[in-house]
């Protein structure tokens, strides 16, 4: 069983900073990559970030805002959220692919979802 726990989300005013984590637990022999996806109200899931080995995406409108990173040591992946707009408000939800052992297939799996809300 994994589990995948957020948190560092809040209110937080137009052109501020948050910084949400994502601990995975449980048994976990590889993970294959980790990112965060959002999701605003009326909206459907969007892709934040995603990093895996050595590479990093972004959705474009993101890049230079937002820096996803990970500490694999604490299976820990991170994301800084800097200058941060009202139209950032959404639920955040980290995501890991991972597998349980070798001879597992790779399987996603979601936190419970983190709510971030940018307003004066």
């Amino acid at each position: 069983q994994v589990q995948l726990v957020e948190s560092g989300g809040g209110l937080v005013q137009p052109g501020g900073s948050l910084r949400l984590s994502c601990t995975a637990s449980g048994t976990i022999f590889s993970t294959n990559a980790l990112g965060w996806y959002r999701q605003a109200p009326g909206k459907e899931r969007e892709l934040v970030a995603v990093i895996s080995g050595g590479y990093i995406n972004y959705a474009g409108s993101l890049k230079g805002r937002f820096t996803i990173s990970r500490d694999d040591a604490k299976n820990t992946v991170y994301l800084q959220m800097n200058s941060l707009k009202p139209e950032d408000t959404a639920v955040y939800y980290c995501n890991a692919r991972l597998r349980a052992s070798r001879y597992s297939p790779y399987e996603d799996h979601w936190g419970q979802g983190t709510q971030v809300t940018v307003a004066s």
